[in-house]
Order: structure tokens, then C-alpha cells, then sequence
């Protein structure tokens, strides 16, 4: 991963950075153009815009004024939601990547975004796993729930994708960063509304940018370390890829 990634590209956190490990093994080889849900403060975005075709969401305006900047010409970024998006074609692979939680609906919501995507192309959904973890952190994220693998892949079948691969990701390093964000959680003040808490989320806990060198040398090791434990029930975050089916959606 690292050899095509540019030094001078914006600083992931520690946790992102395990994410974006698990999230790289899993896009198919054929895929060009990459529309991304929730693209945040861009970190992600302008690794993605300097492979792909790329294009990136971001409804607040705040996160979305970053994000522009990190993309830059490489790709494009548009203040809107993937409701309010009118895409000139449809992609080879939408992802989001801690975006689905902060719906209600999260299969109505799914089922929306998938009007962005050809004909058997991909979906990558990253979430919060473990329902039995949902803790302070979650709450002041405006996070409606955490996923077990199963509720997931049910998830994704039931929006009409097929040949689900899942890579849980995160332990150890990830396990122990979701627990200092708990315990900073609990004393910190939250946002009145969801639509605020998720807003704000976005922007939470990012390191500088003269940060961007120490934290992928820090994550190198533990990037490696849980691998093996990609099919396992630990770790922070659950990373799930499916095929869109030419036969519809599922009853």
C-alpha cells in the first residue's frame, strides 16, 4: 500500500489508517471511477482521487471546505448529500466509510445511494462492530447503532448486493483508541441534535497535518498485526464490500 501512497498526502488517524488497510484489500481490481459518501475532511479522498476517478460528498460545510483543499485537481468534492447528488454517470464503486450509523434508516438510506452505482458494480460500507459496544463515544458521534457481521451483510443483501467479503479491523491498536474515546466521551459535552453530533463527529480527534508521517510509521506494524484477526469478532470497525446483483433487490 504505502509505495503508491504520496508523502505528501493529508494525515490519516491511527485508527483511519487501519480502516484504510482493510479497505484497500478489499476494492476489486476492475474498478475506475469511485464515488465516496461522507468524504469528511478528505484524508481518505485525495489517497483515492491520485488511483481513481474520483468524486467525494460532504454536506458540512466546514468539513467539505478541507476536504476541497486535500482533493484539490486531483479529484472533485461537492457540498451536498448523496440525495441531492446528481451524478453525470454512475460509478464503479460508492463507499462510505463511518457514514451508514448516523442514519435511522440505514437499509432506506442504502437502497438511496445505490442509484449512484452500474450495473454490477460495488458497494464498500465501513461501520462501528460490535452491538454490544456501543458506548458513550457512539452516543456524542450521533451513531444510531453498532453492527455485528451478520446484521451487515443482512444489510447489503437486502439492498439487492451480492458476493459479500467482510474484514473486521483494528485489534489491537484500534480496540485500545476506541476505549480512550469512550473515556473522553463521558467528559466532554455533546451536540444537541443527531444531525449536529454527526457534523461534528467528522472532525473529532484528526491529528495535524505535520502529524501525517508519525501516524502512518506508528500504524505500520499494527496495519500487519491484525490481519489474522479479520474474520474474528474483535476490533473497533468492520469493513463490508457486495457486488450489485443484475437481478434486483431482495424482498
Amino acid at each position: 500500500m504505502d509505495a503508491r501512497v504520496s508523502r505528501s498526502n493529508p494525515p490519516l488517524s491511527l485508527s483511519a489508517w487501519l480502516r484504510y488497510d482493510a479497505t484497500e484489500r478489499l476494492i476489486p481490481a476492475d474498478v475506475e471511477s469511485v464515488l465516496e459518501i461522507g468524504a469528511g475532511l478528505g484524508s481518505v479522498g485525495a489517497r483515492l482521487a491520485r488511483l481513481f476517478a474520483y468524486t467525494g460528498l460532504e454536506p458540512d460545510p466546514v468539513s467539505y471546505e478541507t476536504a476541497k483543499e486535500r482533493v484539490g485537481r486531483a479529484g472533485l468534492v461537492v457540498n451536498c448529500t448523496a440525495e441531492e447528488f446528481d451524478a453525470p454517470h454512475r460509478f464503479d464503486l460508492i463507499c462510505a466509510f463511518e457514514v451508514l450509523e448516523h442514519f435511522e434508516d440505514d437499509r432506506a438510506t442504502l437502497n438511496g445511494w445505490l442509484r449512484h452505482l452500474r450495473p454490477e458494480g460495488y458497494a464498500m460500507i465501513s461501520v462501528p462492530f460490535g452491538r454490544d459496544r456501543f458506548g458513550a463515544w457512539d452516543q456524542r458521534a450521533g451513531h444510531y447503532r453498532r453492527y455485528d457481521r451478520d446484521d451487515i451483510i443482512e444489510t447489503l443483501e437486502r439492498a439487492g448486493l451480492g458476493s459479500i467479503e467482510t474484514i473486521a479491523y483494528g485489534f489491537p491498536l484500534g480496540s485500545a483508541t476506541a476505549v480512550a474515546r469512550n473515556a473522553y466521551a463521558r467528559f466532554q459535552a455533546g451536540e444537541s441534535t443527531m444531525d449536529d453530533r454527526t457534523a461534528v463527529s467528522g472532525r473529532s480527534l484528526q491529528p495535524p497535518t505535520g502529524a501525517a508521517g508519525a501516524t502512518r510509521l506508528i500504524s505500520a506494524p499494527f496495519r500487519l498485526l491484525q490481519r489474522p484477526f479479520a474474520q474474528t469478532k474483535l476490533g473497533p470497525g468492520i469493513v463490508a464490500r457486495g457486488r450489485l446483483q443484475t437481478h434486483g433487490l431482495k424482498s
